[in-house]
């Protein structure tokens, strides 16, 4: 299986820059795999497809202001990308520009909070300690920014942009914090829907799955099976794995809420057919030929050409169709990626 069977040309325009005023009032393109139509809805029809026979399962992580921005004592800008954290102060990030940093340099980011270079751990991460007094979160809410994708220009930091991603790139049902990156296709529910569907006894549940950029590494080789999936931490509740086999033992559907909540269920589903309680670390990686053991609908965005999130799409609803319904979507200027646009398949 190539990689390049995964390309496909976007115009640049089509690259969501800035989220909607609503989030419900995105577009949504409506798959269905067994006649292989597609419709053109907005988000906030999301509730008219889904009813009592339907489990919800969301990824509850929540994204951290990863990204800061610093200065060197000669005053040279430095960004350093929070990765993970492995001590109460060290943490594996990546440096831009690398080449500008050595060991034992500091990095200066506000009057709170610096950064001592300690030493590189692989070709482009580092080990570094923060320095600071007081309540780091609060400091690092304070001091950082959006972790948002390099395809989201943000050249101009100003003030209100700065407020607008760190509310918007969230999850209105965020709660475990430790993502670098967003589970976008829960970007699009509000309150609201959520409020819908219950009325509809649609059981709702999470998952956790804290998004590192191993989500979105690119693949650079084109024999897809060669290409290794970056460990992520994944939690199942205890309450939801009891939702889950209720609902399968039902003949429920399952409908999974973007990638990296198929990815934490898929990998949770044990030998015996169950999906168990348990945390983890996930390195699923999911493509055409891969079988299904728990997810029946999926919500997703439209993703980057030649990634596993599209690999994964191809292997729930069929590359072919997947691939048409992108074609569809660039002729209808839908918007893509993170703040872009989402499917509905079923």
């Amino acid at each position: 299986m190539k990689l390049s069977d995964y390309d496909y040309e976007l115009p640049k325009e089509l690259i969501a820059q800035f989220p909607l005023d609503r989030r419900d009032t995105s577009n949504l393109m409506v798959l269905n795999r067994e006649n292989k139509t597609l419709h053109h809805k907005k988000f906030f029809d999301i509730a008219d497809y889904l009813s009592e026979n339907d489990v919800l399962a969301v990824n509850n992580t929540k994204v951290f202001p990863a990204r800061l921005i610093g200065k060197k004592s000669t005053g040279a800008n430095i960004e350093i990308f929070l990765l993970e954290k492995k001590t109460e102060k060290t943490w594996h990030a990546l440096i831009k520009p690398a080449k500008r940093v050595k060991e034992e340099m500091e990095i200066f980011f506000s009057e709170k909070l610096k950064a001592k270079i300690l030493s590189r751990e692989e070709e482009d991460k580092w080990k570094i300690e923060l320095i600071y007094e007081g309540n780091f979160e609060e400091i690092l809410n304070e001091t950082g920014e959006a972790p948002l994708p390099p395809y989201i220009n943000r050249n101009q930091r100003d003030q209100n942009t700065k407020r607008l991603d760190c509310q918007r790139y969230q999850t209105v049902y965020a709660q475990n914090t430790g993502s670098v990156a967003a589970p976008t296709a829960g970007l699009h529910f509000t309150e609201e829907i959520f409020n819908k569907l219950k009325e509809k006894n649609v059981e709702i549940c999470s998952v956790s799955l804290n998004v590192g950029l191993g989500t979105f590494k690119p693949v650079r080789v084109e024999n897809i099976f060669d290409h290794k999936m970056d460990n992520e931490h994944y939690e199942i509740p205890e309450n939801t794995a009891k939702i889950i086999k209720k609902a399968k033992d039902t003949g429920k559907n399952i409908v999974a809420v973007g990638t990296t909540t198929t990815r934490a269920l898929e990998t949770a589903f044990n030998s015996n057919g169950e999906l168990l309680s348990s945390s983890g670390y996930s390195n699923l990686f999911i493509y055409p030929g891969y079988e299904f053991k728990i997810i029946n609908k999926l919500t997703t965005n439209f993703h980057l050409p030649c990634s596993t999130l599209l690999m994964l799409v191809s292997a729930f609803a069929g590359k072919d169709y997947v691939f048409h319904a992108y074609a569809e979507a660039i002729k209808n200027k839908y918007r893509f990626y993170s703040y872009g646009d989402c499917m509905f398949i079923f």
